[in-house]
């Protein structure tokens, strides 16, 4: 961070356009409650790194996306131009991260059972690493304890995707492994913040065929071929009897074929409607 000593004439408007940076930046890193600055006065400028991007998902807003980023909604608006709080769904937002500022990192909740060895693991980073960012005396956890973790430099973030929609039971660690990345790589191709899910939302993953289970190919037997499905997407409105009369089925079919344990849907979920004929 670099300093500035403030001399007659200037104001905090004019040293923030000086240095490319906003007022509430100069502000936030100097502690101020006013625009009010004395000559000889020194102030500290931060220094911004305009690579980090982040596309806006579902439940955003801009408080939301500042607060985890450590910085301020003025800074994201002032970044991109922003008229409006307004944000849509797949827009990119350029985050002024402060260069010597924390790195970005994912929240995870400790659950039962959850050691540090275990959450390093998981996230393919180190015991030290999550300790350091975390200011961790021991590897002592307690449940429910929020903990940050590091994001991994250079992930191999696949270019071509399919999607996944997020069914009972599912996890980012058993979808990660399912379709071979990591669970750092899974939240960042998401821009997820957290390893919750819901069922039937939508998720980016590698675009590659899932590893079947042994017994289950037993069950299929040698040569099996993965039958292919006309899909349909979930819009406003929809039931499983609407989709059911729309496309000539049953609703039973839907069920059985969707391994569904209800009726409710979700908009964007994608069904399979019946099987296509090679």
């Amino acid at each position: 961070m670099q300093t500035y000593t403030v001399i007659p004439g200037d104001t905090l408007y004019g040293i923030s356009k000086q240095f490319g940076v906003s007022v509430d930046a100069i502000r936030n890193a100097n502690n101020l409650s006013s625009n009010t600055l004395s000559i000889g006065q020194v102030l500290n400028i931060p220094s911004y790194s305009s690579s980090l991007v982040y596309m806006v998902k579902s439940g955003d807003t801009l408080y939301s996306i500042a607060r985890f980023y450590g910085v301020s909604v003025n800074d994201i608006m002032s970044t991109n131009n922003l008229s409006s709080s307004n944000l849509s769904i797949g827009q990119e937002l350029i985050i002024p991260i402060e260069k010597d500022s924390e790195p970005p990192y994912f929240t995870y909740t400790v659950k039962s059972g959850d050691s540090l060895y275990y959450i390093a693991n998981m996230f393919d980073t180190t015991v030290n690493e999550i300790k350091s960012l975390n200011n961790l005396t021991s590897n002592l956890l307690s449940i429910g304890q929020i903990l940050k973790i590091p994001t991994t430099d250079g992930l191999q973030i696949p270019v071509n995707y399919q999607t996944y929609v997020v069914k009972r039971g599912d996890s980012l660690y058993a979808i990660a492994n399912r379709y071979d990345m990591t669970v750092a790589e899974l939240m960042s191709l998401n821009n997820l913040n957290s390893t919750t899910l819901s069922i039937g939302q939508l998720l980016k993953v590698k675009n590659i065929e899932p590893e079947v289970p042994s017994t289950i190919k037993e069950c299929f037997g040698q040569g099996y071929i993965e039958p292919t499905y006309q899909t349909y997407t979930v819009r406003s409105g929809d039931s499983l009897y609407i989709i059911a009369n729309r496309f000539g089925t049953s609703v039973d079919n839907l069920i059985t074929l969707n391994n569904l344990t209800s009726n409710t849907l979700q908009i964007g979920q994608i069904l399979k409607i019946k099987e296509i004929n090679g």
